[in-house]
């Protein structure tokens, strides 16, 4: 059974430098499986959705566990928020990074295993859920993300996650870090969040409960709904399989970097 290769050459130039160089134990032990090939695991189990106990091995790609243990620690590392750091000046530097409108939304993950920032849902009838939170610029490319649980309201993390924004270099100047104006739903329309982003030097353009039509309401807004589809087309972010937070942010912060990486190349 053969397997196509996840990772192009492009990904990989970007990512090599960022890894931490292994320790050697001192007590010997089997050969380290190749940080390339573990990468190649990683993605095609987040592409495929596949437990990682059923990774096949003849992709060359070491056991599940193995790869499962390289996401937890390159999550430690912060080798993920590094990439996609990397990432973003590069968009800016190459103009297909947009800041003149940015887009905040929160989407629902069901059937997570328990853990951290899971909730009941109350648009899945009180089952277990968490929920992704997500602003894009106005093309779609995530910026920042964070996770709640599923019965957390959207405007609960308003303020984390606009904090949340990098700073994006890649051109001559003060880096780029607020965008014009942002756009949210129904959901944020109270004067804390309008406030906030006064305070920011952003324009707010939240739809008002009762007055702004639907027609008007996703004009701009559709692209973060875009990306958070995007991040659900990958099978192990459709639902959360991951009782861990740092190995579930781990494979979201991924997600956004194959994201942004279209956007530049060949993925």
């Amino acid at each position: 059974m053969k397997h196509r290769i996840q990772i192009s050459e492009e990904l990989w130039s970007r990512i090599q430098p960022l890894l931490p160089e292994a320790k050697r134990s001192p007590k010997g032990g089997r050969p380290r499986l190749d940080d390339r090939h573990a990468l190649n695991g990683i993605v095609f189990v987040l592409s495929t959705g596949i437990p990682w106990e059923d990774l096949p091995q003849e992709m060359g790609c070491g056991s599940g566990m193995t790869c499962w243990r390289r996401l937890r620690d390159w999550q430690e590392a912060g080798v993920w928020q590094q990439l996609h750091q990397l990432l973003l000046d590069e968009l800016r530097q190459t103009g297909k990074l947009d800041l003149s409108r940015a887009s905040i939304d929160g989407a629902c993950v069901a059937k997570p295993p328990g853990g951290s920032e899971t909730g009941p849902n109350p648009t899945d009838r009180g089952k277990l859920g968490s929920k992704r939170h997500l602003i894009t610029d106005r093309n779609g490319i995530p910026l920042t993300l964070c996770v709640t649980g599923a019965n957390r309201h959207d405007s609960i993390v308003f303020e984390t996650l606009v904090d949340a924004l990098p700073a994006i270099r890649g051109k001559r100047g003060r880096p780029l870090r607020w965008p014009a104006k942002l756009h949210a739903d129904k959901a944020y329309d109270c004067q804390r969040c309008r406030n906030h982003l006064r305070e920011r030097g952003i324009k707010s353009r939240i739809a008002r409960k009762g007055i702004e039509s639907k027609e008007r309401l996703g004009r701009y807004r559709w692209v973060v709904e875009r990306t958070h589809a995007w991040l659900a087309a990958m099978g192990k972010l459709r639902t959360r399989f991951e009782r861990r937070l740092d190995t579930h942010l781990a494979l979201l912060c991924l997600g956004c970097c194959v994201i942004c990486i279209r956007q530049l190349t060949r993925f």
